[in-house]
């Protein structure tokens, strides 16, 4: 392996601390008893508490001068500044910790552990006044280092930055290290899950696992990524859906259940796609997609003023989103007709086809009237709704798993919520007629043998479950991550995601 002469430096300053009788990667545990934004937030200089604070975290930089130096480091939370003096470190005449270890054999990015007590320099800084020092881990490779500046009218600036994107995504653990931003997605990330969870357990909904390799796979159209079992000797499916297996739960008794599921599918990949993602279903027994429009409303509202400083108003790219207006609401016939000025409710397959051709989307000879009807929506109508609007009364073609409409023949009762020119989540009153679900299955197969890869598979044991009866219900898929996207303001998917799927680095 060829070493830069940064990392050759480091090895050997490893070794020379090892020399000196000191472990670098030492086993015991290390109490930390608070956090830099713990400090941060509550110290009272008046007061002087945070008298005995122990921490840990990552040398991001250095500042010697002499006897005394100023250092930085960074825990989980963010950074503070650090006062190390040497007569305090040092035991007796063994100058060695300061003048050695910490001088010359530590290099930004190694982590130790600290403890002191918090004062406030003469500039106002809060800092912490080191009483004792532990090395806790030696880097061996240098972290990207981060500059800041302050221009003439006071703004910071940040100079080489781990910005590369491609490399961000590759080398997350660096992009957490050094760019806080990308930390902070991740935390609001795990805040929108966890308001999700805590509403449906508010509403008496059971989380539930359901099976990720599958024998049969559905609940969506998508193509599925496939393997083989060897002991069973059978094909299995990476799951595209949990949709037909949550309402197998419903047919068992339960009356709400909800599971976040890990979701593949074989296609392509984008800036909105990435082969693996996360989406929240849940069913709940005795409601329509009307109930559940209202639901979803208050829930979303809920989450964007958890994570907002209970504002419902925020920043996606250019626009100014509001989820504390009314949301809009355009059946799907409405929405391609507002934004094309064409109606096309009456229109067949063929009429369809010269439509797409005449205003330029492009189709394909396995596309069904359902497919056709969405091509021109999601070319046309899609990228428009930019404030939060449902979708409704979807074709019948377009949706296989959704309820006839009570009143619209030829329609289907299902929602999507689009915001910001995307679909955040798709939701029907789901079908309960043994009968009518085994008619759409058999329409999918033939669109399948048309040539339709992602056309739905019939699956016998999901109908033998409907026959036994499944209450009416309604039913959504979230997706996650196209909502952390939303509501950070984050351009790619893969922004939103630890570690993206990607292609294999060139050697």
């Amino acid at each position: 392996m060829s070493l830069s002469e940064q990392e050759e430096q480091r090895r050997k300053s490893r070794e020379e601390i090892i020399d000196l009788g000191i472990d670098p990667y030492p086993s015991d545990t290390f109490n930390v008893n608070t956090y830099t934004d713990e400090i941060k937030n509550n110290f009272d200089e008046k007061k002087k508490n945070y008298k005995d604070v122990v921490l840990a975290g990552r040398l991001m930089s250095r500042r010697i001068m002499g006897s005394a130096s100023f250092a930085e480091i960074q825990d989980s939370k963010g950074k503070i500044q650090i006062y190390v003096r040497r007569d305090d470190i040092c035991d007796g005449d063994d100058k060695t910790l300061y003048n050695t270890i910490f001088k010359k054999k530590l290099d930004l990015g190694d982590i130790i552990g600290i403890s002191g007590f918090v004062f406030k320099t003469q500039m106002g800084e809060i800092s912490i006044h080191v009483k004792e020092l532990k090395v806790l881990s030696k880097s061996v490779r240098p972290l990207p280092v981060v500059k800041e500046t302050t221009d003439e009218e006071g703004e910071a600036k940040k100079h080489d930055q781990f910005s590369n994107q491609e490399m961000k995504y590759r080398r997350r653990y660096i992009d957490l290290i050094v760019n806080p931003e990308s930390r902070d997605i991740f935390v609001k990330r795990s805040l929108i899950v966890n308001e999700i969870r805590n509403i449906l357990n508010e509403n008496n909904f059971l989380e539930v696992e359901t099976p990720i390799l599958q024998p049969i796979y559905g609940g969506a159209s998508a193509r599925p990524f496939k393997t083989y079992h060897n002991t069973l000797d059978i094909p299995l499916y990476l799951r595209i859906a949990n949709e037909l297996y949550l309402k197998r739960l419903i047919v068992g008794g339960f009356d709400g259940v909800f599971e976040f599921a890990k979701d593949f599918r074989n296609e392509g990949m984008s800036r909105f796609h990435n082969p693996e993602f996360t989406q929240c279903e849940f069913y709940v027994a005795y409601k329509d997609y009307i109930w559940m429009m209202d639901f979803i409303e208050e829930m979303f509202t809920r989450i964007v003023k958890k994570i907002n400083d209970n504002s419902t108003k925020l920043i996606c790219g250019d626009n100014k989103i509001d989820f504390g207006k009314k949301w809009k609401r355009y059946t799907m016939y409405e929405a391609i007709e507002k934004f094309t000025g064409i109606d096309v409710s009456e229109m067949d397959e063929n009429d369809l086809r010269k439509l797409c051709k005449d205003i330029k989307v492009k189709t394909d000879k396995t596309m069904g009237r359902g497919k056709l009807i969405d091509e021109i929506f999601g070319e046309k109508c899609e990228p428009n709704l930019i404030q939060p609007t449902y979708i409704t009364d979807y074709p019948i073609e377009m949706s296989p798993l959704a309820k006839k409409h009570r009143s619209k023949d030829g329609l289907v009762e299902r929602f999507e919520l689009i915001c910001n020119g995307k679909e955040i989540c798709n939701a029907f009153s789901e079908i309960n007629d043994p009968l009518d679900q085994r008619k759409r299955f058999e329409e999918q197969v033939k669109l399948g043998n048309k040539g339709d890869d992602e056309a739905m598979v019939l699956d016998e044991d999901y109908l033998s479950a409907l026959e036994y009866g499944m209450p009416p219900t309604a039913g959504i898929g979230i997706g996650i991550d196209r909502l952390t996207m939303l509501l950070t303001n984050s351009e790619s998917i893969q922004d939103v995601l630890f570690f993206p799927q990607m292609k294999p680095e060139n050697s």
